[in-house]
């Protein structure tokens, strides 16, 4: 049954953050001079800033990762997040989805640059709440517990909602608040294994985000 509420993750299902996030890692990795101790590719995009920082330079030092945190964010936020790509499709999909479904945005990126790059594209009108763990105090701890407070403050039924993601992480994170999960398989996750998710919906491209909504009448 299409559904009358649809959350939406943001990196690697809506927008390619890859190029920009990516220079944006690399620029603190330069900045501190660090060597990476993984390869900066498309695997770190989704988790959240500080334990993908503590990925790349092996150290869980807590003052260390706060200012190569603080580095990245001041690079992020005033020329990376203009970098960002929306993956072909998906703006005319959104905008068709919006006028037969409540849209939401729950990601783990943070806030600041989530809304900043919402309005850079014209698309903060469409969604009706935009979530992500540092919006609160203090931060949710994972992207199930954002979900979960989507669901309360707007009062949705979880039986008439579903999540768009691109990896297991979304996957689970729906299903830990009894929603479907729609797999955005044009994004970051690999050959994701769909058994275990609630009534799973793979989308193979954007226009087939159409199947997530009630039709539009004729």
């Amino acid at each position: 049954m299409p559904e009358t509420n649809l959350l939406f993750d943001l990196d690697g299902t809506l927008i390619d953050s890859a190029p920009s996030i990516l220079a944006g890692f690399n620029a603190v990795m330069e900045r501190h001079g660090i060597t990476p101790k993984v390869p900066l590719d498309s695997r770190l995009i989704g988790p959240p800033l500080l334990p993908t920082l503590a990925r790349l330079c092996g150290s869980d030092d807590a003052a260390a990762l706060q200012a190569m945190a603080a580095t990245f964010k001041a690079w992020y936020d005033t020329e990376g997040y203009r970098l960002t790509a929306v993956y072909p499709g998906i703006d005319a999909a959104l905008r068709d989805l919006a006028t037969r479904a409540t849209l939401h945005i729950v990601t783990n990126k943070r806030i600041h640059p989530t809304r900043q790059i919402l309005d850079h594209l014209g698309w903060a009108s469409l969604f009706a709440g935009v979530y992500a763990q540092d919006a609160f105090e203090p931060p949710l701890a994972s992207k199930a517990a954002v979900i979960g407070r989507v669901l309360t403050d707007h009062g949705i039924d979880p039986a008439r909602a579903l999540y768009v993601g691109d990896r297991a992480e979304d996957g689970e994170a729906a299903t830990a608040n009894g929603l479907r999960f729609a797999w955005a398989a044009w994004g970051y996750g690999v050959d994701l294994d769909l058994r275990g998710f609630i009534r799973p919906l793979l989308l193979e491209t954007p226009e087939m985000l159409n199947r997530c909504a009630t039709p539009a009448a004729p």
